[in-house]
């Protein structure tokens, strides 16, 4: 795979196109809430920061639930789009704020969103960016890809349970490398859940969190390597198909 230089003036344009459009959407949820001191309206960039976002937002969540869902996506699938790091944040405040099953749904709703957005994105635009930021990294997601493209789904399930890549790495390259976008939006939407749902239940005792350390106990880390393993079965038994197979084509040639 050869190296892209350049980054036309149009691919610039549509970033920022995208970006208007969400800034737009959360302009329209601003002008929609109360009057109110918003100073407390930004990315938490820390536990003590999302517990004090929490604590004003749980006052509005009963009566402007739509302006914080718009809200609360808006930004999701824009730190997803983006690639910019705190989206654990977002996932412990969907939690908090909505609860086990009403946070989960929300959870994988915005964060296959944002990825697939993020897939389409670099689609049109990525080339550049991805052979800058990652080529080591995409020589070998670009071989593992080809190497298993008849269980493809699998791997991908894999990669997105464990963390073996990125998911940032994985929603920018997998159209570079050729991952069909169904097989994709099955693998983000199926083997997000595990550890969505790891994160939303220890957003439910926000409080009580000290450190991101805390959200990963022996039980929850057990439970998301056996998910990965279960996932990446079928494509294991198939190698050890194969040369099974081989006595039998030799046979066939002769």
């Amino acid at each position: 795979m050869a190296r892209e230089d350049g980054f036309p003036v149009w691919e610039a344009a549509l970033l920022a196109a995208v970006a208007a459009v969400f800034a737009a959407g959360l302009a329209g949820v601003y002008v929609s809430m109360p009057r109110s001191d918003y100073s407390f309206l930004k990315l938490p960039r820390n536990l003590q920061e999302l517990q004090v976002l929490t604590v004003h937002l749980e006052g509005y969540t009963s009566d402007y639930t739509i302006q914080v869902l718009v809200g609360y996506c808006a930004v999701y699938i824009f730190m997803q789009t983006f690639m910019i790091p705190g989206t654990i944040f977002m996932s412990l405040l969907a939690g908090a704020l909505f609860g086990q099953l009403g946070g989960l749904a929300l959870v994988i709703f915005a964060a296959t969103a944002g990825a697939s957005s993020c897939y389409f994105l670099s689609k049109l635009v990525g080339k550049p960016l991805v052979f800058s930021l990652w080529p080591d990294k995409l020589m070998f997601f670009q071989k593992q890809v080809a190497k298993r493209r008849e269980k493809l789904l699998n791997y991908m399930l894999f990669l997105r349970v464990t963390p073996t890549l990125p998911n940032t790495f994985i929603n920018f390259s997998s159209p570079i490398v050729g991952v069909p976008y169904h097989t994709f939006f099955l693998a983000t939407a199926i083997g997000l859940i595990p550890a969505a749902y790891v994160t939303v239940r220890a957003g439910i005792a926000l409080s009580d969190l000290r450190s991101l350390n805390d959200l990963y106990d022996p039980q929850s880390i057990a439970v998301l390597f056996l998910i990965g393993l279960v996932s990446v079965m079928p494509t294991l038994l198939g190698k050890n198909e194969t040369p099974s197979r081989a006595p039998d084509m030799a046979a066939s040639t002769n």
